[in-house]
């Protein structure tokens, strides 16, 4: 008798409880993103998210990058960012530090171990260090601060220090409960997709409010709707086939000795992604770009009137509109394609893996010439992934343009959240494939 897959998946009583699970915590999730840190001025908050001037994109990119915990200032306004920042600095130092690179080839689980404590270390004074930068973006340049008394001239007001640590210990601890609950789906959820479903949660719920202000156009709404529904949909297709993009380098492994006989070598492949890097190069690429107008908000209201002119306009350049910005955007996000990759997969040696096995690539030499050549095809393979990175990175930009729509409203999902969605959607989809091949079912038409 045929079922459904939701059917079958349904009746898998343990599948069933890990998605029951995942939902609530989820559902925890958003309920705890409607908390506000303590000592925050909603009436200076509504005010500037009405009038956000300057930092206007600035503080759209770190609304759409929480999932809309910044507008209310929740204590999750950072969400999982701090950790995964921490992972990427960890990741980029590995092959920088030979003793901790030494320690990820010398025991790969342990190494990695390490790495995960240490994350969670780093991922701490990272949480500190956004939220100070946030709050000083949104006090600076505004008639009334969104967190009063906070400040660090403890020197001439004492009574700073409490409202300031309170504040900085509740917005890292919203980061770490973020973390905590990600790490709770992994386990007892969706395996291995709790930190990308907190994101994904985030993200899908900006929708609604994204579908309301392109619906309150009332000349254009059906114009609009019908542009960034067609959009999405080639979007989410050019994305899945470039995820699933794979260059399938031939290898022949040795053949295995039975008893007195030698079995012929076996040929197989290697294969190499179209993007390695995932979405972490835009990320990072908006990481930096956010980064000169976080510092120059800190000088914004300078009484040297040079300073603040100079901070006003770096925080004008980087408010993340314009042609200029999102040209530069397109290009780091292509640099960082490209060093990630190649960080990633000389972490992964496969010269000297593929040598210890005994498998060799049809004419080249094993070991160091192994890699060579494989980071040459790697980077061949790299260029097209990484322009369209870069492309879905600045569709904003350019739909935005072509309808004279700002950026930030200009799709109901921008491009990096149409990449996160899309691969979470894609590997919990997998996921869930495999663990019901695992307990007997087919896929597709499941037949008990």
């Amino acid at each position: 008798m045929k079922r459904s897959a939701w059917r079958y998946l349904w009746s898998a009583h343990d599948i069933r409880n890990r998605l029951i699970l995942t939902v609530a915590l989820l559902v925890l999730y958003r309920l705890v993103a409607h908390v506000p840190v303590p000592g925050v001025n909603t009436e200076s908050l509504a005010e500037i998210l009405r009038n956000p001037g300057a930092a206007g994109g600035i503080i759209s990119l770190f609304d759409l990058l929480s999932g809309g915990t910044v507008s209310n200032f929740s204590v999750l306004a950072m969400g999982v960012y701090p950790y995964i920042t921490a992972q990427i600095i960890l990741q980029l130092l590995v092959p920088i530090i030979p003793a901790l690179q030494r320690r990820m080839e010398d025991d790969p689980k342990a190494g990695r171990e390490f790495m995960e404590r240490w994350t969670y270390y780093l991922a701490v004074p990272m949480a500190m260090l956004s939220a100070i930068g946030q709050i000083r973006l949104f006090n600076s340049g505004f008639s009334t601060p969104v967190i009063d008394n906070f400040g660090f001239n403890w020197g001439d007001r004492p009574e700073l220090i409490l409202p300031t640590l309170t504040t900085l210990i509740t917005m890292a601890g919203g980061t770490m409960f973020a973390i905590w609950l990600g790490e709770l789906i992994s386990e007892y959820g969706v395996r291995n997709q709790g930190l990308s479903l907190i994101i994904f949660s985030g993200i899908v719920s900006q929708m609604p409010a994204n579908l309301g202000q392109t619906l309150a156009d009332e000349q254009r709404r059906w114009l609009l709707l019908t542009s960034y529904v067609g959009i999405t949909i080639a979007t989410v297709f050019a994305i899945v086939i470039v995820q699933q993009g794979r260059r399938n380098v031939p290898v022949m492994y040795p053949g295995r000795r039975m008893g007195n006989r030698q079995s012929m070598p076996v040929r197989g492949t290697l294969p190499l992604m179209v993007n390695m890097a995932g979405m972490i190069p835009l990320i990072f690429a908006q990481s930096i770009l956010t980064f000169p107008a976080i510092i120059a908000s800190l000088f914004a209201a300078n009484t040297n009137p040079t300073v603040r002119d100079i901070a006003n306009s770096l925080i004008n350049f980087f408010n993340g509109n314009g042609p200029w910005y999102g040209l530069m955007y397109f290009l780091m996000v292509v640099a960082f394609t490209f060093f990630y990759t190649d960080v990633l997969f000389q972490q992964q040696n496969y010269g000297e893996n593929l040598k210890k096995v005994g498998a060799q690539i049809p004419g080249v030499t094993k070991g160091v010439p192994t890699q060579r050549y494989l980071t040459r095809v790697l980077r061949r393979i790299t260029l097209p992934g990484a322009v369209f990175l870069g492309l879905v990175a600045v569709l904003p930009f350019i739909v935005g343009g072509v309808l004279r729509q700002g950026q930030a409203q200009s799709l109901l999902i921008n491009g990096a959240g149409l990449l996160i969605v899309v691969g979470v959607v894609r590997d919990t989809f997998f996921g869930l494939e495999t663990e019901l091949k695992l307990r007997g079912y087919d896929d597709a038409l499941l037949v008990r």
